[in-house]
């Protein structure tokens, strides 16, 4: 990871089903990176990207975590309830901002490293369109290389075109690439969502890191000013498109009952 301030990441999200009926779709994005352990509460902003206030861009730290907690005190809590105890290095949250104020997150990363900057753990944060959280801990016990697959069994409603049953398939993955004659670090995250039958979605979100700075932040902005607004949109449209391709319809069932899984 590049030095511990705050980053922005432009790339692609994609997404493809495979079965009863198939449909693809990918988009462009951006997403920030927050150094939340470097950073505390202290609040920046750069006249496009603000925390805890509105602007074009902005991060909120009540949209993350439980929403009350300050989110490096509510995370270290998270770990150490779980008993790990050496993620006492960078943590790094990967999230959409809010653009103009709004934003909906699907889903969110807590990449939580040792002091030495070993990825020790990784935090999913999902969000549902019906307002409910939840959290997937991915934790093999000890330090962790990029690129391995992790495994999560599906307990939390996500589409009403997806039974909560199976489990999910994740892998991160770091590379360095030349950008410009510029070395950039590119972030991928991959969950893939098996049933009995086998793959039934296979998703990503990728990109390339840069310090979040008036400039990045404003191309950004300029690039995708309804990002947010978009994100959600393309969720009622592509349920629309299963929906008239008589994709079987599942009904929400109750939430887990407790905000965290493994």
């Amino acid at each position: 990871m590049l030095t511990h301030q705050p980053l922005i990441s432009s790339g692609l999200v994609r997404h493809s089903r495979l079965r009863p009926a198939g449909n693809t779709f990918s988009y462009s994005v951006f997403t920030l990176m927050l150094p939340i352990r470097t950073l505390g509460n202290t609040a920046f902003s750069n006249g496009v990207c603000s925390r805890n206030r509105f602007n074009l861009l902005s991060f909120h730290d009540r949209d993350h975590g439980d929403g009350a907690t300050p989110l490096l005190t509510w995370i270290d809590q998270v770990l150490k309830s779980e008993n790990i105890h050496d993620a006492d290095g960078e943590i790094w949250l990967q999230a959409f901002p809010r653009v103009l104020g709004y934003v909906f997150n699907p889903v969110s990363f807590w990449f939580c490293h040792c002091s030495d900057g070993a990825l020790r753990a990784i935090v999913c944060e999902v969000n549902n369109t019906f307002g409910e959280r939840h959290f997937y801990l991915l934790d093999t016990g000890s330090v962790m290389p990029w690129g391995l697959q992790l495994t999560s069994k599906k307990v939390f409603h996500v589409s009403p075109f997806c039974a909560v049953e199976g489990s999910y398939r994740f892998r991160f993955m770091r590379t360095m690439k030349k950008v410009n004659n510029i070395d950039r670090e590119c972030v991928v995250a991959r969950i893939d969502y098996h049933d009995d039958k086998g793959p039934l979605l296979l998703t990503s979100i990728s990109g390339r890191l840069e310090p979040l700075t008036t400039r990045s932040a404003a191309n950004a902005f300029v690039r995708h000013p309804l990002m947010t607004i978009g994100v959600i949109a393309r969720i009622h449209w592509q349920a629309l498109k299963l929906f008239t391709k008589r994709v079987p319809f599942f009904r929400k069932p109750v939430p887990p009952p407790t905000p965290l899984s493994r």
